[in-house]
């Protein structure tokens, strides 16, 4: 069964933040498009589930990691988690820094989602806006009990990825994601993050995944 905490919650999603979000009609077709991201993760994550323990925990990142890079922009959630520093870093930096994160964000997705027990993944319609981006609601469905996640979408040349996930509609994971990653930052550089960052994601895998 997977665990569905706040923590938990807020810890699989990745993101920038939202200030303010307007209610909004779009095309049918538009809503699609936005939508079909979200049935690919929702997917992708039952198929892990459904794995479950008996399958190695490499074999199941393996699996959803190509669907958490195509569904995420994780370039623009780390940039923006990171902040100003990120455009003093060097190119090379970046990418370590990249890869290390996304090395966690599908750890913690594949940690979290690790048994299937029925639950039920629910795109929500109505999606609105949210400056030029779009928010996508969702509600995952599990012992009798309802989780929100909302997903903030953004379109870059006609392909629309997630670039924040909100917990009950409005907690967005930046806010959290932000605030660790800079207090890392101030007391190191980016190497320190980075194996901040590899540190969870041994600590996920129970030492099946290392850097």
């Amino acid at each position: 069964m997977i665990s569905l905490t706040r923590r938990t919650l807020l810890l699989t999603a990745s993101a920038l933040a939202v200030a303010r979000t307007y209610p909004s009609v779009a095309a049918p077709d538009a809503d699609t498009q936005m939508e079909a991201p979200l049935h690919e993760l929702y997917a992708g994550l039952e198929t892990v589930m459904k794995a479950g323990h008996h399958t190695p925990f490499t074999q199941r990142f393996e699996t959803l990691a190509p669907v958490v890079d195509k569904v995420f922009d994780l370039r623009t959630v780390l940039k923006v988690s990171v902040g100003l520093r990120w455009d003093t870093m060097a190119p090379d930096v970046r990418e370590r820094l990249l890869k290390a994160f996304r090395s966690f964000t599908v750890a913690t997705y594949v940690a979290n989602f690790d048994k299937y027990d029925g639950e039920q993944f629910q795109v929500l319609p109505g999606a609105r806006d949210s400056g030029t981006d779009r928010i996508v609601g969702s509600q995952i469905v599990a012992g009798g009990q309802k989780f929100r996640l909302d997903y903030v979408m953004r379109d870059g040349n006609g392909v629309w990825r997630v670039v924040d996930v909100l917990l009950d509609g409005s907690i967005s994971r930046v806010a959290v994601q932000r605030s660790d990653f800079r207090k890392i930052l101030a007391g190191g550089d980016a190497d320190a993050l980075i194996a901040s960052l590899n540190r969870k994601v041994a600590d996920l895998s129970d030492g099946a995944l290392s850097s």
